[in-house]
């Protein structure tokens, strides 16, 4: 059997408001401050990535990734920050690159741009952007970011901004930045990220994760189609780790069922129905367990769709302390495992 590469291993986090001991959910302010100290330990753990996601709404602390991030710079060492995602289509490109340049100057070349049209769509009233403008919206906006990823002069029209003509932007990078896309399975996503540069960055959130190997291939063979060089492929996918698997699901349990509600409310999601909890962490794509459990499954993830980087998504509705402990126990013990194992 030919060795594997062994990927980069991150966290993420879409600020997720977290409980106090007595069950109560924390204000903003203390969910943002328990956060940086969430990415402090990944630091200290040995990971490659921490990961903040954008959104707009009362369930999620986070709106401003990049401020967040700039202060976890001042904290850290070596760990490789970014946005997870950055809501492109209600944002502007180039604010965007300034941002992000910005925070590369200082954490020292560590800045990473995830870019996604967005799980949730409270950004577009927010900011004065039209649904119906969806797809024409991402499409521009991501034309105009790869060209400024360049850093080369500009020269860009659309119908989404005002156009530029032979312009740079600021401040320059030291190295550029590693870009991705955020896809959520779309296969004309797929070949978009392709298609302009950028790395592939699976949200793989429910189902088995091998049904997302023909994207995999598609992400590659349209790279070879369109002349590129190899970007990477990254998943991303919710978890929890504790010392055992029924510690891991009891505190896991209640928070997804409610948020499956949520969805059900808000999307239109079918409700979930009996099993459905314990099949996600057994066969889909939910990681939860102790540490031997989830690096199985990671491992087992990692050999089927050949990823870069996994990447868990650890902010489940549960204390600072439970998600301090499942980062740390990322780090020191399910890393270490999934390395063994791929190199098996």
């Amino acid at each position: 059997m030919t060795d594997m590469k062994i990927p980069e291993f991150g966290v993420d986090t879409f600020g997720g408001v977290t409980k106090d001991a007595q069950g109560e959910p924390l204000p903003h302010p203390q969910v943002i401050r328990d956060l940086v100290e969430e990415a402090v330990a990944a630091d200290g753990a040995g990971l490659d990535f921490f990961g903040v996601g954008e959104h707009h709404r009362a369930d999620f602390a986070v709106s401003s990734p990049e401020m967040v991030l700039a202060a976890i710079a001042a904290r850290t060492e070596s760990i490789r920050l970014g946005s997870t995602v950055t809501v492109l289509s209600s944002d502007d490109p180039v604010r965007v690159f300034e941002r992000f340049a910005t925070l590369d100057a200082v954490s020292n070349g560590r800045a990473e741009i995830v870019a996604g049209r967005g799980s949730f769509t409270e950004s577009f009233p927010l900011f004065g952007y039209d649904l119906q403008d969806y797809e024409v919206l991402f499409e521009e906006k991501l034309e105009l970011l790869a060209a400024l990823l360049t850093e080369e002069p500009v020269t860009w029209s659309g119908t989404t901004r005002a156009a530029l003509s032979e312009q740079r932007v600021f401040p320059t990078t030291a190295d550029g930045i590693r870009a991705w896309v955020g896809v959520g399975g779309s296969p004309e996503s797929v070949v978009r990220t392709a298609r302009y540069g950028f790395g592939l960055f699976l949200a793989i959130i429910g189902g088995p994760a091998d049904r997302f190997a023909a994207y995999t291939d598609l992400f590659r063979r349209a790279e070879n189609e369109f002349g590129g060089s190899p970007q990477p492929i990254a998943v991303h996918s919710p978890g929890l780790i504790a010392e055992t698997d029924e510690q891991a699901r009891a505190l896991v349990h209640d928070g997804w069922l409610r948020m499956r509600q949520r969805m059900v409310a808000e999307r239109g999601w079918p409700p979930p129905a009996l099993g459905d909890f314990e099949r996600e962490v057994e066969t889909g794509s939910l990681y939860v367990g102790s540490p031997e459990t989830v690096a199985r499954r990671i491992a087992a993830t990692v050999r089927t769709l050949g990823v870069d980087r996994f990447d868990l998504k650890y902010d489940q509705p549960v204390t600072h302390a439970d998600l301090m402990r499942s980062i740390t126990l990322y780090g020191e013990k399910v890393v270490p495992l999934v390395k063994d194992m791929l190199s098996d």
